[in-house]
């Protein structure tokens, strides 16, 4: 893993300052309590020094000692370990295996000679279980075998609490609450001192290397594990962390969060506590010191003093991310939470994550990139910032300042590469669609509108018409620009049509049409313009560019006026009359739209029904002069024409029959006819002259549609008549006559039928019609008894009603009052009411409701 730079070693007391010439005497143990400094030598003093610490613009801060005294204790031992209780005043100093109790700033011992005899090493309980603060908590390792005692110490005397026996002699200790953590002979365990407790961690070789137990916070310890592992353990006896891996030969180890720190006897190494990585090595020879107090490490050889001063977790992670080491300057910062206030770090982690995303995405890790900006709350217009005219003029924005990131724009960034260029481009319009509808894009929708479709237009991207058909902030002046820069014509019109310039949209699409202007977006186009003019609500527009849109194509022009949404029509706002007077240039047309007012919209005006059978008249005159058309055309307008004549009943009748003289157009007379009555004369028509027998029965069908029975057994028996005045030598007549009795039995009344047909014929050749005939009789009889029995039990259910109410006797005195004037009967002469009321007949025929009392009797 490559280094980073995250602590520098600072010289704090130097020899000189510290022994002067005296060689032979070396630094034993030390103590940081705030500024006041204490170093412990082998020949039983104790030094005491403010340190000053200087902050450097450029660089680490410097630290300078200064020497408040120094007193020998009166033995011939060492210092071995100094720990100063901050709250008493007092200075804990273990020489010759006991504890005495110092004064802080004079080293006075106290006057009780209050101290703890028998004690190999101790630790301080930095989560006392106490709630006195005037007393400090001691665990020692005590010089018996196998022992350890917990000790109360006050300003002036100690007490012991607690005395634990250990299966195994215990080496080293740290202490948290009621747990004890323990280096045993072969083995790491917890101890509860309170409950007795114990739990067995991991096994160690004393022998091998001397064992390190450090309290690196609540409830948890850092311990030397075998291999050359620092391995972290709970009071609970599990590791939430993984271990980080020191050499064989670590002497000590300290913590400053986010990193572990370990001492051996040529390195200082720094390993993160976040992701195990070590992350620094400084070369320090000859240390056999290092402990942290209250955040400052501070190193030692026998000679000298120093401090590691961390470089501060913003300039690190800045580091970091100059040296493209994204994940570890992510991981770096989140650990940095905890010694962060929430707010500062929430900005301060938010510009990282910018930052980071910026590095991937200079290394076109595109989908990285997108996590970090979308997590970081990247304002978006840093990122469009890099891309040459994307934003809009009128944009007010500026880079953020520090700069995100290093990079002019995106030529610089890509060095003019064009297929990174191009993969970036892709990459911003993916985003930018994603986000255009999230929170990001609050106060930022026209940037990234404009943005996104500028993209799209230099692209040739589908998605630019999803975009300005759809709801968009696209400006407008930046917009257009760039469109017709790019020849997206259709595409502009698109967008004048969304700021409401619909005149000028509908013109450049026509330009396009016309081949003024090149585009090839639609093929459609002119349909396309057909279609906006139907929805259109502006009549001048319409009406502006109907004569256009008819003369391209007069079936599909007219659609602006036949095609017009359902609402639009009922408001009536283009009137017949005057689209007519428009389309009198334009047969075709004129001829679709009256279609769609007598068809479709069914308006009953006798002038639109004459006009368009005029015109499908002229239009069939016209076909039938023309020798080359006589086919499908000519026959589908004769189909028009002759079902309109059938179906309406508004059109000039004896005004069409006057066209139709000597047009040859037999079966449009015979329709004709048949409006006027002239049923023989039609059916004459059909029959004599156009020898259309099917003809003549679809006639009698369609003439008598709606009308009542006899009215179309007249008809049949008309056309019957017609067939059988032929005589019986016109065969054909003869075999028509037959077929009509035979398929429409039912419409005729044989009995007439018998009279009117000739002797000679068969019965064998009238057998369908007198089967038919019969059966109808047979149908109609039953029904009859049918409706007459019904009728029948009907009449008997109500004469049993009648008989049962004239059943019960009514009683009538001049007490009885009428229910409704509440006067007396003056005559036997009454109106009985279904719930039992009696009332005047002139009263009930003045009131056509029934009393509201439901007992009338109960009135006397």
């Amino acid at each position: 893993m490559m280094n980073i730079k995250a602590f520098t070693l600072v010289s704090a007391v130097e020899w000189e300052l510290l022994m002067g010439d005296k060689e032979r005497v070396n630094i034993e143990c030390v103590e940081c309590c705030g500024r006041d400094l204490y170093v412990g030598t082998n020949d039983c003093f104790v030094y005491h020094f403010l340190l000053e610490e200087r902050p450097v613009p450029a660089g680490p801060a410097t630290f300078t000692a200064t020497k408040q005294l120094h007193r020998h204790l009166g033995f011939k031992k060492p210092v071995s370990e100094l720990r100063a209780a901050s709250a008493l005043n007092r200075l804990l100093v273990l020489c010759d295996n006991s504890i005495s109790l110092v004064h802080m700033l004079n080293l006075e011992p106290v006057p009780s000679g209050a101290r703890i005899k028998g004690a190999v090493t101790f630790a301080l309980n930095e989560n006392p279980v106490t709630g006195d603060p005037f007393c400090v908590e001691v665990c020692i390792i005590s010089v018996k075998r196998r022992t350890i005692q917990m000790f109360l110490v006050y300003e002036d005397r100690v007490q012991i609490v607690k005395e634990v026996s250990t299966s195994e002699q215990p080496l080293a200790v740290a202490v948290d609450g009621h747990f004890l953590c323990l280096a045993l002979t072969t083995q790491y365990i917890i101890h509860n001192y309170s409950t007795g407790v114990s739990q067995d961690l991991f096994p160690y070789c004393s022998e091998e290397r001397p064992p390190i137990v450090k309290r690196i916070g609540r409830q948890e310890f850092l311990l030397a594990g075998p291999g050359g592992l620092g391995m972290f353990a709970t009071v609970a006896g599990i590791s939430q962390r993984a271990p980080v891996h020191w050499s064989e030969n670590v002497i000590g180890a300290a913590v400053s969060f986010p990193y572990v720190i370990a001492l051996d006897n040529e390195f200082i190494t720094v390993h993160s506590m976040l992701d195990q990585q070590q992350k620094q090595t400084l070369p320090f020879k000859e240390g056999h010191i290092l402990q942290d107090f209250e955040g400052r490490v501070i190193v030692a050889t026998s000679k000298g003093v120093y401090i590691l001063v961390p470089l501060p977790l913003e300039k690190q992670i800045q580091d970091l991310l100059a040296s493209r080491r994204v994940e570890e300057a992510l991981v770096l910062a989140k650990g940095a939470r905890r010694n962060i206030p929430k707010e500062k770090f929430q900005v301060m982690y938010r510009r990282i994550l910018q930052q980071a995303g910026f590095i991937q995405f200079a290394q076109l890790q595109f989908l990285e990139a997108k996590e970090l900006f979308r997590s970081g709350q990247l304002d978006v217009r840093e990122l469009i910032s890099l891309y040459p005219f994307l934003l809009p003029t009128s944009s007010s924005f500026t880079r953020s300042h520090p700069p995100l990131h290093e990079y002019a724009d995106l030529n610089q960034l890509t060095q003019g590469d064009q297929e990174k260029m191009a993969k970036c481009k892709r990459f911003l319009m993916s985003y930018l669609n994603e986000v255009r509808s999230t929170e990001v894009a609050n106060g930022y929708k026209e940037d990234i509108d404009t943005a996104l479709l500028k993209l799209y237009a230099e692209a040739d991207h589908d998605s630019l018409l999803d975009l300005l058909v759809t709801e968009n902030f696209c400006l407008l002046t930046d917009s257009a620009a760039w469109l017709e820069k790019h020849k997206k014509y259709f595409a502009l019109g698109l967008l004048y049509h969304y700021n409401n310039q619909d005149a000028a949209a509908v013109q450049l699409w026509v330009n396009i049409v016309n081949g003024d202007v090149q585009d090839s977006t639609r093929s459609d186009l002119y349909e396309y313009i057909v279609d906006f003019l139907t929805y259109c609500l502006d009549k001048e527009l319409v009406w502006a560019y109907a004569d256009w849109v008819l003369q391209k194509s007069e079936e599909v022009g007219v659609q602006v006026f036949t095609k017009r949404p359902l609402d639009e029509q009922q408001k009536n706002s283009f009137n017949p009359d005057d689209v007519i007077n428009c389309l009198k240039k334009y047969p075709k047309a004129l001829v679709k739209y009256l279609e769609h007012l007598v068809i479709d919209k069914r308006l009953q005006k006798e002038e639109y029904h004459t006009h368009l059978a005029v015109l499908y008249l002229e239009e069939v005159l016209q076909q039938r002069a023309s020798a080359s058309s006589k086919g499908a055309e000519a026959t589908e307008t004769q189909a028009k024409l002759r079902r309109l004549l059938q179906k309406s009943n508004l059109y000039r009748v004896h005004f069409l029959i006057e066209r139709l003289q000597g047009a040859g157009l037999p079966m449009e007379s015979a329709i004709l006819h048949g409006k006027l009555g002239e049923h023989e004369k039609a059916l004459h028509i059909l029959v004599h002259e156009l020898r259309d027998f099917a003809a003549a029965e679809d006639y009698c069908l369609w003439c008598s549609e709606g009308r009542d029975p006899p009215h179309r057994q007249r008809l049949f028996h008309t056309l019957l008549a017609i067939y059988l005045r032929a005589g019986p030598a016109a065969n054909e007549l003869a075999v028509a006559a037959m077929d009509l009795l035979n398929h429409h039995a039912t419409e005729f009344d044989a009995a007439q039928v018998l009279q009117m047909l000739p002797d000679t014929w068969s019965v064998q050749l009238l057998c369908p019609f007198l089967t038919g005939a019969m059966r109808g009789s047979v149908h109609a009889r039953r029904t009859m008894q049918v409706a007459l029995g019904l009728a029948k039990s009907e009449n008997l259910i109500y004469t049993y009603d009648k008989m049962k109410l004239k059943g019960s006797s009514i009683r009538l005195s001049d007490k009885k009052l009428c229910q409704i004037c509440q006067n007396p009967f003056c005559e036997p002469v009454f109106v009985r009411y279904p719930n039992g009321g009696l009332v005047h007949t002139h009263c009930a025929a003045s009131r056509h409701t029934n009393p509201s009392s439901s007992s009338p009797g109960t009135r006397t």
